[in-house]
């Protein structure tokens, strides 16, 4: 079920004296039933793919906490934002609350908007994929980068938040679609050895967290950039458990290592500045565990990034 946002979910400091150029997100943002400006948050307020997984609950409240921390952060080439409100899951029905959300994401990429969604558990994905396959034309190339821990390719019989990427692997091929998938931040201490031989099994590409570190950044953007230059669409998406436990507390399954998020910061600057930016969206944000907001200040800075790049590339 889609719940809409109201005017009072979006509340912050107003500093008047200081003019217009003192304007933060919560005064940008519109409620909306779809999409006018060039990029809309939609929420997806959903874990039960997270249960499915057996990991710890708490990413249902993610949207909400996601809109608190963006509400005070200054705007700088944003004009406006649409708000188009949270798919939510009741209880079990994480399949038709990725239908519902898919077809958001369909409708927003269609008015030529970019679509920002705000997780909720990773299952959030699957959905985002197949919205943006929706709006795709046939026969264009869809490029995935996942930031991300954990391959997220399990073969469980049920979908959860880590089969998503599998899901939409499967379903590129099905649908006669070439898709690319690379997922940097890959933990060898966080996925199985079947999980590695099925990323290669179904030609995924990956960097370890151990290689994603500021002295190899031009290796990094070059397989960035691999990517980009094979495909006609990206979906970007990042899991919040791919950063340190001490930087992002607030997740479903905590890193040991994890990566540094102004690293990740510069690698999203190529991805958005590619121009083919269709769909983002932030995952595993779990407030239940969060200290001090740390998580979700660190997902709204992302958030606000991507939205500032992709106006920036479209003026």
């Amino acid at each position: 079920m889609r719940r809409p946002v109201v005017r009072a979910d979006w509340r912050g400091r107003e500093d008047v004296a200081e003019g217009t150029g003192a304007r933060r997100w919560h005064q940008a943002v519109r409620p909306r039933d779809a999409a006018a400006a060039r990029v809309a948050l939609i929420g997806f307020a959903c874990d039960a793919g997270v249960a499915r997984n057996n990991g710890r609950t708490g990413a249902v409240a993610g949207p909400g906490a996601l809109r608190k921390a963006l509400a005070n952060v200054p705007v700088h080439d944003l004009a406006e934002v649409d708000d188009l409100g949270d798919v939510t899951c009741a209880g079990d029905a994480l399949e038709q609350a990725q239908a519902e959300f898919a077809g958001l994401v369909s409708a927003t990429v269609a008015s030529g908007a970019v679509p920002l969604g705000l997780g909720g558990g990773h299952e959030i994905a699957y959905a985002s994929y197949l919205g943006l396959a929706g709006a795709a034309a046939p026969g264009t190339a869809i490029g995935i980068i996942n930031f991300d821990a954990h391959f997220d390719l399990r073969a469980d019989p049920r979908a959860s938040s880590g089969t998503p990427f599998r899901q939409a692997l499967v379903h590129a091929a099905a649908s006669g679609r070439r898709a690319e998938y690379l997922c940097i931040g890959v933990s060898r201490f966080a996925n199985t050895a079947a999980l590695y031989e099925r990323a290669r099994s179904l030609g995924v590409r990956w960097v370890p967290d151990e290689d994603v570190r500021a002295d190899r950044f031009d290796a990094l953007r070059d397989e960035v950039s691999d990517l980009l230059s094979r495909v006609d669409h990206l979906y970007l998406t990042i899991c919040l458990d791919v950063f340190p436990a001490a930087v992002a507390p607030g997740v479903s399954a905590p890193a040991a290592l994890g990566v540094d998020p102004a690293l990740v910061e510069r690698l999203v600057d190529v991805a958005v500045g590619s121009g083919k930016l269709r769909v983002a969206d932030l995952a595993e944000l779990n407030p239940k565990f969060d200290i001090d907001s740390r998580t979700a200040r660190l997902g709204a800075r992302l958030l606000a990034r991507i939205a500032e790049g992709v106006v920036q590339r479209r003026s």
